[in-house]
């Protein structure tokens, strides 16, 4: 079986997140990027794959070289081989052409994508490529177990979970659940040594449209200040609850 991983490099969650040039572009001084947390539930569970029915896996990413830091992170945890496609990843639907070329070059039998990217929480790609690949495709992925070619997959669902029989080649939108929070690896200094030696092939983005441009972007309204009512005051918690915060 061949999988490839598809990775978006997205800020860490605890960076301080501004916007420049009339908040139209993101600041990306002093902000540490990592391999997004949905990504790396499927990465973890490729490498299972990997190690216990002898898979091929290749990671994947849309971005310039500023984001080979974490490509090889996935490389470093387990991954055989990276692609990083020459482009800024600016729109969900031509960040999935520019993948599906590269899985329709690359004759792969399982691909495994995050079901959104933690940045622009769009949740398009894994939907997009499974249509332009004509790939089965499963989203909101919390399991998954491979058999030759049949694969058994459980999804989220609103109040449950549904449990999904269907057939390589397949797409997943891959989340939390996928495997143990605990299974996620860190990097040894074995496999980052290793990482040094694996291929990143680095290929020129096809000629794909951008249907969606960013016209700008807004921060929440900063927390306004917090009013303490004694304990035995209730009468006034009630008006306050109901004047201010208008939740009753």
């Amino acid at each position: 079986m061949k999988i490839l991983v598809c990775i978006s490099n997205v800020p860490d969650t605890t960076s301080k997140i501004n916007f420049t040039e009339g908040d139209t572009k993101f600041d990306t001084n002093g902000v540490q990027f990592v391999i997004n947390p949905n990504d790396e539930f499927g990465l973890t569970r490729a490498m299972w794959f990997k190690e216990k029915q002898g898979a091929a896996v290749h990671v994947a990413t849309v971005g310039g070289a500023q984001t080979e830091p974490t490509i090889r992170k996935a490389l470093a945890i387990g991954a055989d081989e990276a692609i990083r496609i020459n482009a800024e990843p600016t729109d969900g639907f031509y960040v999935a052409r520019q993948l599906a070329e590269v899985i329709k070059n690359g004759g792969y039998d399982l691909i495994i994508a995050g079901r959104e990217s933690i940045d622009y929480n769009g949740g398009m790609v894994p939907g997009i490529l499974a249509t332009l690949l004509d790939m089965n495709f499963v989203n909101t992925c919390i399991s998954l177990e491979v058999d030759g070619n049949s694969a058994t997959a459980i999804r989220e669902i609103d109040g449950g979970k549904e449990t999904i029989s269907t057939s390589l080649p397949l797409v997943i939108g891959g989340q939390k659940g996928l495997v143990a929070e605990s299974d996620l690896r860190i990097p040894n200094m074995r496999g980052i040594m290793m990482a040094r030696k694996k291929a990143l092939n680095v290929v020129e983005p096809i000629e794909a449209p951008q249907p969606t441009q960013d016209q700008k972007f807004e921060k929440p309204a900063a927390k306004g200040p917090v009013k303490l009512v004694d304990a035995g005051n209730v009468g006034e918690l009630v008006n306050l609850l109901h004047t201010e915060a208008k939740v009753i």
